[in-house]
């Protein structure tokens, strides 16, 4: 029983109480922000000819035919995984539950790797459409295809991880000289394959940048073909303009997207020399990286902005655009080439 010569200030008690959680959510903001900035950075570009040179130094690898394609892809996919804060995109906790850029760059930094390792197992490593696939690349190519929000049994980390170890095996193998059965064809023709698959990449990349501005757009989809149809009607022009909140989420998911793909067609060109020089076309492939180069420059704003194309402001998903246009004109000359040069 309380004494009542000493009353209880549940008042002040209460006070002190809110005071405290006042300070704790102030301290879990302030720490939650810290951390948001240091995981909301991308990764460096690398130089894939000395990271394949030290990857192979490290595991006593000789570098062949294939390696340093091989080698990018490991790296890319490590990155992708262990850059600073990890792997984010299935976080449900703070402070990534937050985060949207960083989330959206390793979405496109996936796709590219999807794209390549579907490459390397149906094409780069057979010599012929009937030659059997490789063990090692067909159990890794379908874990990078694992949803990429997945935080339950079994995570997405853990899937892609499996993934990364399955091309290690490969890439074991490849260099190994007492190995036959793992190959690398750096052919004109797997090349082409590739590339194809890039040019619908950044097409749709350009696509969706360009419409962060309301434009009119003619439907195209059944042009050059008089018997085309298709499965639903769509009618003969199109407007077109991207939502406000989807803005960033499609520059940080092209920004992730060319980041990777650099990599990639820079580990390319080494594998692919003698190829690329017979078809005299090292000079065009150097020039779309270069183009590709230009969408890695820093964003000196700290939002997206979306000006009208010659309004006051800028837009920077229109100048992403450009320089990926540029690129993919320069993927669609090069496969030109590849073909009938």
């Amino acid at each position: 029983m309380t004494d009542k010569r000493y009353p209880v200030n549940k008042t002040g008690g209460i006070k002190k109480n809110l005071k405290r959680l006042k300070w704790f959510l102030i301290t879990f903001t302030i720490i939650n922000i810290v951390i948001m900035f240091y995981y909301d950075r991308e990764p460096d570009l690398f130089n894939v000819e000395l990271m394949a040179k030290k990857r192979a130094d490290m595991h006593n690898h000789r570098i062949v035919t294939g390696f340093t394609t091989t080698a990018t892809l490991l790296e890319v996919a490590d990155t992708l995984l262990h850059k600073p804060g990890g792997y984010l995109t299935n976080d449900i906790l703070p402070p990534s539950v937050f985060m949207d850029n960083i989330p959206n760059w390793e979405y496109g930094v996936l796709v590219q790797i999807r794209d390549l390792a579907r490459t390397l197992r149906n094409d780069f490593s057979r010599s012929q459409s009937q030659s059997l696939e490789d063990d090692d690349l067909k159990n890794s190519e379908p874990k990078f295809h694992y949803d990429n929000d997945h935080w339950v049994l079994p995570r997405t980390e853990a899937q892609y991880q499996e993934a990364i170890t399955d091309l290690h095996h490969y890439l074991d193998r490849l260099s190994d000289d007492n190995e036959s059965d793992a190959q690398f064809y750096a052919r004109a023709d797997n090349l082409v394959t590739y590339l194809k698959l890039v040019e619908k990449r950044l097409g749709g990349l350009s696509q969706k940048l360009s419409a962060s501005v309301i434009t009119d757009r003619l439907n195209t989809d059944l042009s050059g073909d008089t018997a085309a149809t298709q499965s639903t009607y769509k009618p003969s022009e199109l407007r077109v303009k991207t939502g406000w909140f989807q803005i960033d989420d499609n520059f940080y998911e092209a920004r992730g997207s060319t980041w990777a793909l650099i990599h990639f067609l820079k580990a390319l060109e080494v594998d692919f020399e003698a190829v690329l020089e017979k078809k005299n076309a090292l000079v065009s492939l150097r020039q779309i990286i270069r183009e590709l180069e230009a969408t890695q420059e820093s964003v000196w704003t700290p939002m997206i902005l979306n000006g009208s194309g010659f309004g006051f402001f800028a837009n920077h998903s229109l100048v992403m655009a450009s320089y990926i246009s540029r690129a993919n004109a320069g993927i669609i000359d090069l496969r030109q080439l590849l073909e009938n040069g």
